[in-house]
């Protein structure tokens, strides 16, 4: 009876298997530097794809996120946020590190968190 109850008792122990997850959009910096001034909605999300979230009483802002978990802790978190008036686009926002002069003049590139 000892013999059968020890791998019972040894499965208390063992961590359950955790799974690596990605959720979002992946950015990276080489595709974010290809936002120009003044490209329309389409060609962004050709560029980048459809947004994470686009709220829709925010309708000239559109959020891109990737969140890279493993074993259940947040590994990486890249955040972009753009901003339209109209159909073109005039800001765009981001903690990738990313030099202003590559998305426009009137833009701001954030620090990485």
């Amino acid at each position: 009876m000892l013999l059968l109850s020890i791998p019972w008792l040894a499965a208390c122990f063992i961590a359950p298997h955790k799974m690596d997850v990605q959720q979002g959009n992946y950015l990276d910096q080489e595709t974010v530097a290809k936002l120009k001034p003044d490209m329309t909605r389409s060609q962004v999300r050709f560029l980048l794809g459809t947004p994470l979230l686009a709220d829709p009483f925010h309708p000239d802002r559109w959020d891109y996120l990737y969140l890279n978990s493993k074993n259940g802790k947040l590994k990486v978190a890249k955040r972009l946020t753009l901003t339209f008036d109209g159909d073109v686009l005039k800001s765009a926002v981001t903690d990738l590190p990313v030099p202003a002069s590559k998305i426009g003049s009137d833009r701001t590139a954030a620090t990485n968190r």
